[in-house]
């Protein structure tokens, strides 16, 4: 998305989800960062952007740089579409999808 459009909408990012191709995150500064999905298993995609929203919003206000935002929300994405049908997600879920991934895995 080119400077101008973002500015004209008064964006400070934008944050795209893409099904099955995961997520794309335009920054502050137009870089394109395209997140692969998390999901290991899908059962249902009910409620997967209600939890990216949910997420993402969550991890903004408790002040996360957009891009680890983005990533923690792909990751919570990752564990509902596991569950059938609308499906909440805990701390201790999202916690083990991360430790799954060595990117963010702290052992």
């Amino acid at each position: 998305m080119p400077t101008q459009q973002r500015q004209r909408l008064q964006l400070t990012g934008l944050l795209i989800t893409r099904s099955e191709k995961g997520m794309s995150l335009i920054t502050p500064d137009d870089r394109k960062i395209d997140i692969p999905t998390r999901a290991k298993e899908v059962a249902d995609i009910t409620g997967a952007g209600d939890t990216v929203i949910a997420t993402l919003s969550i991890a903004l206000a408790a002040k996360l740089p957009l891009e680890m935002a983005a990533h923690l929300a792909n990751a919570a994405a990752g564990v509902v579409v596991a569950k059938v049908g609308t499906a909440s997600l805990t701390l201790d879920e999202l916690g083990q999808a991360l430790d799954d991934d060595e990117r963010y895995s702290t052992h």
